[in-house]
């Protein structure tokens, strides 16, 4: 029981002196004309370097990976359906998980989130 609280503290301490460390290093003291300029190899910019995007693309992009993920999530449970140790709990969550997913679909469909032009 020692090892492990002498072990947390010092994983805590450790951490904290890492994070002032990264503080006090990661401190930008000047900012000039040249560091907030684009830098194009010598030239002066044609046009500016923060050109707006579109807000749709972003949530359409932002709603791509949830969904994304989910179904990468789905991948190892459709693996596993058919062997015989799954209990009937497994087989309740995955029918949960896939509820959930069709009712996140339907719910950005009404929304309008995944159409492209409004």
């Amino acid at each position: 029981m020692e090892k492990v609280v002498v072990s947390l503290l010092l994983s805590v301490f450790l951490g904290f002196v890492l994070l002032f460390v990264g503080l006090f290093l990661g401190v930008c003291f000047f900012v000039g004309r040249e560091k907030s300029s684009p830098f194009e190899c010598g030239f002066d910019p044609i046009g500016s370097s923060r050109v707006p995007f579109s807000l749709r693309f972003f949530l359409l992009a932002v709603i791509f990976v949830v969904f994304d993920v989910e179904i990468v999530l789905l991948f190892p449970a459709v693996m596993v359906v058919g062997s015989s140790w799954v209990w009937v709990g497994g087989y309740v969550m995955l029918l949960v998980f896939l509820v959930l997913l069709f009712v996140g679909v339907i719910h950005e469909w009404r929304e309008g989130s995944l159409e492209w032009e409004s």
